[in-house]
């Protein structure tokens, strides 16, 4: 590309060059040509002006001779002299070009000469001429004498310098003439051309369909400029159907890019980026303004961490596959977990020209590999517990039973039986948790009095209260209406909460239930307030989620930490209630549910019979 400009600029030198060359060229002929023709003219002057300068002198001696005939036709020879003389004197004295006149007689002796009495006139002469002087008696001409005249060319010198300066003037003027016009011609050419010239750099710049104006221009750059203007129309029409053709597929290629359900940012090989679709921005939580043309590697997130700089310096180092397979990892920003796929892109002659980023929200899947892993360490963990004591007791009793008197068999038989129910709640926990997880459950609804149930839970774990001296207080607004429930899980999300208010209560505590309806009107609402350690703040918003416990250094109470998570799954999302927790660290906790008593039409997708649906869980 250099050496084409380089050319070019040559090239544009060598064609300067020319034209000046040529232009001097002109100037140069035209004016040798003048030159010539004033030296011609000069001489042919000079010449015929000599030629009538001798003519004029050879007629100025006859004159002079036919005076000095009639001067001294009847003068005495003494006379004759001072005749001459005086018509001598008169004759030098009315023309200054004349230097001398001389009288001769016929044996050429000087009658009278000027010479003697205008020496220095006579000096100047330079040219002489003389004339018989012959005088007629009767029919014949007698020779009387010469006359002999000199002229010193002051008037041919006057005439000669007068017509060389005018010649001079004159082809001066036309040397003038020839350079203005060979100038004005050069420049209209030279304008016209520097009009294409303009033209060319407006359709080089992409000015295309620029005119130029075909007035009062020669028919050969007429010719040029009407080429020129159909070449930029034809440019102008396929620039805009290229345009069109180049924005649509624009168009269409952002289109599918902000359609696509992933987050998509494309970089070219500078790192900057120069697209990022709608769900990329979201993910990122930038706006397009702050990200386009920069360089992604100087991304942060809310903390300051530079995310993507690390995981991009080692793509860059990663040798790139031929057939361009993606290169993957996960980045971290802020809370949220991205899966990143990269992958390079080349042109058709395998250049390389960028990448392509593809965002994945893993968040969820990398929370739910989590929460999946930590449940079956606590479940593994859960159940090794209780089958570990079952062992031992049972491998006790068999084979040192005999040994044990009936208070201490009764003994072993109340622990394992204890956890036996441990061990069931647990299998229901996490059988209801399958179960009420499903998209497609739909519990068969009638209507009841929330009171039965409230007795009937009650009535079940007295023995348990007793055992730790607990006191159970159920207090219910009259006239509660009937509302539409399902009985089973309605009774096992009230025992869950009614066995962990036994389970965090220390001994010799009152429990107390309500039944009332809520302020609004629109639910009734159970809750069941125990003294036990109470909750921090930070927990109870964690407290209804799956798999969470809450543990402290004052109690451990094992569990699947699915029990609340049933709770809420089975209030709010089979039968549009809320759940809720009041509690203060040291003072107790109150955990509840509200159920509409009007609650809104539900599709009926899938009705689980009584019978399929996991058994109840024992307090």
């Amino acid at each position: 590309m250099a050496g084409e400009e380089l050319t070019g600029k040559k090239q544009k030198k060598k064609g300067i060059a020319a034209q000046t060359r040529l232009i001097i060229a002109g100037l140069a002929a035209s004016t040798i040509f003048i030159l010539l023709a004033a030296c011609f003219a000069t001489y042919s002057i000079g010449k015929n002006m000599n030629t009538a300068y001798k003519n004029f002198a050879q007629v100025l001696a006859k004159t002079l001779a036919i005076e000095g005939v009639e001067v001294t036709k009847e003068l005495p020879e003494l006379a004759k002299y001072d005749a001459l003389r005086t018509n001598a004197a008169s004759v030098l004295r009315s023309n200054d070009d004349i230097a001398f006149v001389v009288f001769k007689d016929t044996k050429s002796k000087v009658i009278y000469s000027s010479k003697d009495d205008y020496p220095k006139q006579a000096e100047k002469a330079r040219i002489t001429v003389s004339s018989p002087m012959v005088v007629k008696t009767g029919a014949e001409s007698v020779n009387a004498g010469s006359v002999e005249v000199g002229l010193s060319g002051t008037i041919i010198d006057k005439v000669t310098v007068t017509s060389r300066g005018s010649l001079f003037v004159v082809f001066l003027l036309a040397w003038f003439v020839i350079v203005g016009i060979i100038y004005m011609n050069s420049s209209i050419i030279t304008r016209e051309l520097r009009k294409l010239h303009q033209g060319v750099k407006k359709i080089s710049s992409g000015e295309f369909g620029y005119m130029l104006d075909e007035k009062d221009v020669d028919k050969e750059i007429k010719d040029l400029y009407a080429a020129f203007n159909d070449m930029s129309e034809r440019l102008s029409k396929y620039n805009e159907q290229t345009i069109e053709s180049l924005t649509f597929e624009r168009n269409k290629l952002e289109s599918v890019l902000m359609s696509i359900v992933n987050g998509v940012v494309v970089c070219d090989n500078h790192d900057k980026v120069i697209m990022v679709n709608n769900y990329a921005k979201r993910l990122l939580e930038v706006e397009e303004e702050d990200i386009i043309n920069t360089q992604i590697q100087q991304f942060c997130d809310s903390t300051g961490e530079f995310c993507f700089s690390e995981k991009i310096a080692q793509f860059k180092d990663t040798p790139m596959d031929e057939d361009g397979t993606p290169i993957h990892f996960n980045i971290q920003i802020d809370q949220k977990t991205l899966k990143c796929l990269i992958s390079p892109m080349f042109t058709r002659s395998n250049a390389y020209v960028g990448y392509i980023i593809i965002l994945i929200d893993v968040t969820k899947e990398v929370e739910m590999d989590q929460l999946r892993s930590n449940f079956i360490s606590n479940v593994s963990h859960e159940l090794r517990t209780p089958v570990t004591v079952l062992r031992s007791y049972i491998d006790t009793l068999y084979n040192f039973g005999n040994d044990f008197d009936f208070n201490t068999q009764r003994e072993f038989i109340g622990v394992m039986n204890q956890e036996i129910i441990r061990l069931n709640r647990m299998v229901n926990d996490i059988l209801d948790f399958s179960r009420y997880e499903a998209q497609s459950l739909h519990l068969e609804k009638t209507k009841q009095d929330i009171v039965e149930i409230i007795e009937d839970a009650v009535n079940q774990v007295q023995v348990l209260a007793k055992e730790h001296e607990l006191t159970i207080s159920v207090m219910k607004e009259p006239d509660l209406p009937e509302i539409p429930m399902n009985v089973d899980s309605i009774s096992r999300a009230f025992m869950n909460i009614l066995s962990n208010a036994i389970k965090y209560s220390p001994d010799g505590k009152r429990i107390k239930i309500r039944a009332e309806r809520s302020r609004d009107g629109e639910y009734v609402e159970v809750s069941v307030e125990d003294q036990g350690p109470g909750i921090s703040e930070k927990d109870q918003k964690k407290v209804f989620d799956r798999f969470f416990r809450v543990e402290n250094a004052t109690h451990s109470v094992k569990g699947t930490g699915l029990g609340l998570h049933l709770v809420k799954v089975t209030v709010e999302k089979h039968h549009q209630g809320q759940v809720f927790v009041n509690s203060v660290e040291g003072e107790g906790s109150t955990f509840g549910f509200r159920l509409p008593i009007k609650p809104q039409e539900e599709e009926r997708e899938e009705y689980i019979p009584k019978h399929q649906l996991p058994a109840e869980s024992e307090a």
